[in-house]
């Protein structure tokens, strides 16, 4: 292993932490790992656990979510006939398991935040605050939206995660890409590094690696293009001190246009099965 970055936290602490190279893996560590992660998401900034919508940041972040939720949900309901039992890791406020549950689906949900569990129970939403405490084995359907970069213990987590899908149930996995043109435009400012909320930065290589160790076979890859606008304009705030929309839509759009044909979107999503 050896360090790739120098990076640091531009949302809450002002910390500075390292990215360390995992050669085997071709997957970057964060160094060092907080022994008190909590208070790291312990900020009126940190949108995942909030429903507010009042920066242009917020109010981008909520708009794209609420489109995001219908291709979700459609996306989903491709990977099950009859058994619609659904397993949310990472749920937050519960907005994706509240359109899932709206159409048709028995929904379970896991949520560290307490802030975030309280917003998903307005929502009729009671969420678990860890795997150990779930009353159900066996889903159809698990799925991480951008929560597998923040997890401790990764491949221990893996394996928990695993072990509760159906022999034929469809694992479905949303991470940043560090290989993508805007991670490498950006650098050090580089918004979905986010350490040390994210202990672990993916590459599609590290992904089909790592679940193999649990008997997953990757069959599927997507991109998802709107992350390198939103994931753009937050590092042109950290970089420069403001966010700079017009250089933001370009830069998101390069990488897009790049991605093209280097598949190396700035977000991909994963699509997994039993091997």
């Amino acid at each position: 292993m050896k360090r790739f970055l120098k990076t640091k936290d531009y949302s809450v602490s002002g910390e500075e932490f390292e990215l360390i190279l995992d050669t085997e893996l071709n997957m970057l560590r964060t160094y060092p790992e907080p022994k008190n992660l909590d208070s790291y998401y312990n900020s009126e900034h940190y949108i995942s656990h909030s429903d507010s919508a009042n920066s242009l940041v917020e109010k981008l972040y909520q708009y794209i979510k609420k489109y995001n939720l219908k291709r979700k949900v459609s996306l989903i309901n491709k990977y099950t006939d009859s058994d619609k039992t659904l397993l949310d890791v990472g749920a937050g406020t519960g907005a994706f398991l509240k359109s899932a549950k709206q159409n048709g689906w028995e929904t379970y949900g896991i949520e560290p935040s307490q802030k975030a569990r309280d917003l998903a129970l307005k929502k009729g939403l009671k969420l678990k605050e860890n795997l150990d405490l779930l009353d159900k084995r066996g889903f159809q359907v698990i799925t991480l939206w951008h929560v597998l970069e923040h997890l401790t213990d990764l491949e221990l987590q893996i394996e928990k995660i695993t072990s509760l899908l159906n022999n034929d149930g469809t694992l479905i996995i949303a991470v940043p890409n560090f290989k993508s043109y805007d991670a490498k435009y950006y650098k050090e400012y580089w918004a979905a590094y986010d350490v040390p909320r994210h202990l672990s930065h993916f590459s599609q290589f590290s992904i089909s690696k790592l679940f193999a160790k649990s008997g997953m076979k990757l069959v599927k890859v997507k991109p998802l293009i709107f992350d390198s606008f939103y994931v753009s304009l937050l590092s042109e705030k950290y970089q420069h001190g403001k966010g700079n929309f017009l250089r933001a839509f370009l830069i998101g759009l390069i990488s897009n246009i790049r991605a093209w044909k280097t598949k190396e979107y700035s977000s991909l999503l994963y699509i997994l099965k039993r091997d």
